[in-house]
């Protein structure tokens, strides 16, 4: 298997470059900049279109009505003073009285009005003081001089001069008017200039916003969407098979970052595709010797199958022939024999039959799961009953008292086999009892913990015990007496070829289950196995349609 190099990692990555976290963040300080300056800037430009328009409606348009009131009032003034020499009724001097508390009033709101600007103030003090001098030197000397009730008509130099002071108040209300009319113009001028730059404003805010908004389209398809779509494009190859294809780093540091994580996995994949080639290729090879192990153990059970069909047959008659042959020389030379010559020919006798029982063994042996290979539901309380039924003669010999469960589950298995493997349990348990008393035997059945909670649920299993009161299996055989041909007793002793509970392994095997000595038990020996049960419901079939096995003795193994 050839050594794989571990990927490398990807180089060290750029510094300085903005993620587009960054770019979103920039964008954004950017558009709320712009935001807190047009919101400064349009309520600056607010605050000025309010107070020019306040002044505009609340000081000049008022100041000019104002301005007009004083005029009509010092007009009147005049007027009552020229009509009162005329005519020297005082009911002619009412408009001069009142005219003088008009404008009293008058200029006292026109004060306020236009107190913040210096030169209408001034020319309302040059109003007053040019009424103040009318009234002293025309008016009030006029007046006085006229007799009520007598009339005289005033002097050509006397209506000169009032017309003359008066003139200059004329002059004065037209300053003051051309006065009032261009602070007017002016605030009118001012709040058109602050709308006009007011709509700018607000206009270069939207166009700011369009700008930004396009500049942030351009920079989310530029740094994020192209980057992303080259490395979509790039991962759709490598997942297509193109695993050779390198994954492209591009656009802002995170999307980098990403691609070069990308591009590591793939390199670790590509490390990890060639690595599992190579194992594929070490696999193949080994399934090729494994395929080629199994035509060879195809063979060899073949010839196997071929060795059992000879020993089955063609050595059988030859052993036969043997034990026959020595009976009839001991039957018709029997009293031409001597001692020794009759005892060799019951050795060649017994090895004759020995051989013949041996090979019987490896036989039932070799033919579990292979001849005897059914799969059935079958009840374990019949198979039980079928052993008990073979084994009554044993059992009534030597008094063996055998306890059962009244009921036993189901399972799917081959009948035959199960069979075989009740007997040749409760056989040993008969077989290996204490001389001193009779054999005790107790079969048990419960449930296998952790599979289940009843019998016969679907897949669950349940542990078997047989258990004895004979003369026990000592802990350090208790694996060794399921080899087969390992006797833990002489012949003399106990007859059989140590095969029994080697096919009782087999046949627990076969079924799925396990068999174990439970060293614990002490007095006697105890065998446990689990079982798989059948399913819930399934009809068992009739134990006693197969034919109980008999051991090749005739007794239980």
């Amino acid at each position: 298997m050839t050594r794989t190099t571990p990927p490398t990692s990807p180089g060290p990555r750029r510094r300085g470059r903005i993620t587009v976290q960054g770019w979103f963040h920039l964008a954004l300080a950017v558009m709320i900049t712009l935001v807190v300056a047009g919101s400064v800037v349009g309520a600056e430009l607010l605050a000025r279109t309010a107070r020019v328009s306040d002044q505009l409606s609340e000081h000049i348009q008022p100041a000019h009505s104002e301005a007009l009131r004083l005029q009509n009032a010092l007009l009147n003034q005049e007027t009552g003073v020229r009509g009162y020499v005329l005519a020297a009724d005082r009911q002619f001097l009412a408009p001069y009285t009142e005219g003088r508390r008009a404008e009293r009033d008058s200029a006292a709101r026109l004060e306020r009005l236009v107190g913040d600007r210096p030169v209408l103030r001034q020319d309302l003090e040059a109003i007053e003081r040019a009424a103040a001098d009318w009234r002293r030197r025309y008016a009030a000397p006029l007046i006085a001089g006229v007799t009520p009730g007598a009339p005289r008509p005033a002097g050509q130099s006397t209506t000169e001069r009032g017309k003359a002071a008066f003139d200059h108040i004329r002059a004065l209300f037209g300053t003051q008017n051309r006065h009032l009319a261009e602070a007017r113009q002016h605030s009118r001028s001012e709040l058109a200039h602050i709308r006009t730059v007011r709509n700018w404003v607000l206009g270069g805010m939207v166009a700011a916003f369009l700008l930004t908004a396009v500049v942030l389209a351009v920079l989310v398809h530029t740094l994020v969407a192209r980057p992303l779509d080259r490395l979509r494009t790039a991962s759709r190859r490598v997942a297509q098979g193109d695993f050779r294809h390198r994954i492209p780093a591009e656009g802002p540091a995170d999307i980098r970052a990403m691609s070069d994580d990308v591009e590591a996995m793939r390199r670790r994949l590509v490390t990890e595709l060639d690595a599992s080639r190579v194992q594929q290729e070490h696999l193949t090879r080994q399934a090729a010797d494994l395929d080629a192990q199994a035509v060879e153990l195809r063979r060899s059970n073949a010839e196997l199958e071929q060795f059992a069909y000879v020993a089955s047959h063609d050595l059988q008659e030859p052993l036969r022939k043997v034990a026959s042959f020595c009976q009839l020389l001991e039957k018709r030379y029997g009293d031409s024999l001597d001692e020794r010559g009759t005892q060799y020919i019951a050795f060649a006798v017994d090895g004759a039959k020995r051989m013949q029982i041996l090979i019987n063994d490896l036989l039932t042996f070799s033919r579990v799961g292979r001849v005897n290979d059914a799969h059935v539901p079958v009840s374990l309380g019949q198979t039980l009953d079928k052993a008990l039924a073979n084994l009554a003669a044993a059992a009534e010999e030597s008094g063996a008292v055998i306890e059962r469960p009244d009921t036993l589950p189901e399972l799917t298995g081959d009948p035959t086999l199960l069979v075989m493997l009740w007997q040749n349990l409760i056989g040993n348990a008969i077989k290996f009892r204490r001389p001193d008393r009779a054999p005790r035997i107790s079969v048990t059945c419960e449930p296998e913990p952790g599979t289940g909670e009843g019998e016969g649920e679907v897949g669950t299993a349940v542990r078997l015990s047989v258990t004895d009161n004979g003369i026990g299996i000592p802990e350090e055989f208790a694996e060794k007496v399921f080899v087969i041909f390992q006797r833990l007793h002489g012949r003399d002793a106990y007859s059989g070829t140590g095969i029994g509970l080697a096919l009782c392994k087999k046949i627990v095997e076969f079924h799925g289950g396990r068999i174990w000595i439970d060293t614990g038990h002490t007095d006697g020996t105890r065998f446990c196995l689990t079982l798989p049960t059948a399913p819930a419901g399934g009809p068992a079939s009739d134990g006693a349609t197969a034919t109980a096995p008999t051991t090749p003795e005739g007794q239980p193994a």
